[in-house]
């Protein structure tokens, strides 16, 4: 069909006396040149179908022999309709397709932006060891040596291995642009010592914004109360294996129900993600202003009376660019603290061991305790009032940070009330330093380094204890973190302790040898 449309075409341009009898072709003309073409193309309008007529030929009667018949014109014009409609089909089926694809791209557009696409799955494992040195072991017999416990890591016991400290699985986002969720789960919760591994929860909050950059919001539920940085700051993100305990004292597992106002400016939001991003470990955010109320007992704990405690928070990271060389690029946060509140102490009788004039450990049982409120008149509720400060000079690569606190609460005399023993208002005092250094690049370029050292001492109560007993802590542990990479971290420690076994009240001391592995997921 083509050399026969060429052939023709050629003979039209060249003139040639050429005779094509009842031959036809199709013209079409550039709708922007006028040019007359014999073949479809861009911007080509067909014009019809035509036959070369010789003028010089002698004009004839039309032949009936040549005209298309009634017959054949209806077969022609029933073969266009079918075409017709059979484009007709076609452009119908590429608009129902268009139609359709538009569709699930709007469809697929809306299920990305629905909130449980939104939610995040994550957590963390760490696998302890501790290996006690030298010191108090385990008691035996009726003349015992107080044993060296740790109300921060419970494997350190006599007898103790392997133990899993934490093992957290966090389920986390934005369900649209005001509102955030948060729920941890800890699969490691020890219910004694020969009953652990049980699911425990930890945080279940929302966060309300009342903006988009989330600069005001407010958080309810149960969360990590705001007092002290380093019982803010993750344990996945911790230098050493244990928190302080004269802060952690005030909160022990550092969570409660409550209600929770934060405020946080867009630059300090900032700030604090690209810590983060650095491996630097910030303590969250958790405001650079912070108010709320919350029930006083403790995680996990029913209410036990009809007052809230209260708490104030405030902290803000300062660039310290301004003072130059070597302080350029070095943050330093600091803030402070209250709290203050009435706490129903978890009374209990008790067994404890005391030193006789010849210095041999007798049992002694203290039964029906008292407890007074703040006055001397006799209840079950005493009031706490505590107050802290925070320095944090973040790893770069030199770090140091110090916490301490002040205050009263409830506190065990067990001399008290003619040796029958009591629970009154006494003070507390307790804090730490640490320093750090930061090595970047270790092997590979998120590798990283950082030995640390960390002095703590603390005199005053342990509320989360039965009676709430007086301790007196002293320890100082060294040790390096590794990590090999983000999904992976190794530490080992030496900690040298001595501390108060909130079992017995017998003051304890030993050297431990401790390491931990923990994997991000």
């Amino acid at each position: 069909m083509k050399l026969s449309k060429l052939t023709t075409a050629v003979a039209t341009l060249l003139g040639a006396s050429v005779s094509f009898s009842a031959f036809a072709i199709d013209l079409y003309v550039d709708t922007k040149t006028k040019q007359i073409y014999t073949e479809a193309g861009p911007h080509r309008e067909r014009l019809g179908t035509f036959e070369k007529v010789d003028e010089n030929a002698p004009k004839t009667a039309p032949n009936a022999a040549t005209e298309p018949t009634p017959t054949a014109k209806a077969n022609e014009a029933a073969e266009l309709a079918a075409i017709k409609h059979d484009l007709e089909l076609k452009a119908n089926e590429i608009k129902a397709l268009e139609e359709h694809v538009t569709a699930f791209k709007d469809g697929t557009n809306k299920s990305k932006e629905a909130w449980y696409n939104k939610i995040s799955l994550r957590g963390y494992t760490q696998m302890r060891y501790n290996q006690p040195l030298s010191g108090d072991r385990r008691a035996i017999g009726d003349d015992p040596d107080p044993e060296l416990r740790s109300v921060g890591d419970g494997s350190i016991k006599d007898n103790s291995s392997f133990s899993l400290r934490r093992t957290r699985l966090v389920v986390s986002g934005d369900m649209n642009d005001y509102i955030a969720l948060y729920l941890q789960a800890d699969f490691s919760s020890n219910v004694s010592d020969s009953q652990q591994n049980f699911v425990q929860l930890r945080d279940a909050y929302s966060d309300i914004a009342f903006d988009k950059a989330h600069e005001y919001r407010i958080r309810a539920g149960q969360s990590k109360v705001p007092f002290g940085w380093e019982n803010l700051q993750s344990s996945q993100n911790r230098l050493t294996l244990d928190r302080d305990d004269a802060l952690n004292s005030a909160v022990p597992s550092e969570r409660d129900l409550g209600l929770f106002a934060y405020w946080t400016p867009s630059d300090v939001q900032k700030l604090w993600k690209d810590l983060s991003k650095k491996g630097l470990k910030p303590s969250g955010d958790y405001g650079v202003a912070g108010i709320g109320v919350y029930n006083g007992q403790g995680v996990n704990r029913a209410e036990t009376n009809d007052d809230l405690y209260a708490v104030a928070h405030t902290t803000y990271p300062l660039e310290l660019n301004f003072l130059g060389y070597p302080f350029t690029g070095q943050v330093l946060e600091v803030g402070a603290d209250a709290i203050s509140g009435y706490f129903n102490p978890t009374t209990a009788d008790m067994t404890l061991w005391e030193k006789d004039a010849a210095g041999k450990n007798i049992k002694l049982t203290k039964a029906n305790l008292d407890a007074s409120m703040e006055g001397g008149s006799a209840g079950k509720r005493i009031r706490e009032d505590r107050v802290g400060v925070h320095a944090v000079l973040f790893p770069q690569p030199f770090g140091l940070q110090a916490e301490w606190n002040w205050g009263k609460g409830a506190t065990l005399d067990p001399n008290a009330r003619d040796g029958k023993g009591a629970i009154e208002r006494q003070g507390l005092s307790g804090g730490y330093v640490q320093a750090s250094y930061k090595i970047d690049n270790i092997f590979r370029s998120d590798g990283a380094l950082i030995p640390f050292a960390k002095w703590q001492t603390y005199r005053g109560a342990w509320k989360g204890a039965n009676n709430a007993p007086l301790v007196a802590v002293d320890e100082i542990e060294v040790g390096v973190e590794y990590q090999i990479m983000k999904a992976l971290e190794l530490t080992l420690a030496y900690s040298t302790m001595d501390r108060t076994n909130t079992a017995n009240l017998g003051q304890a001391s030993g050297d431990l040898a401790r390491a931990q592995l923990q994997w991000n997921y």
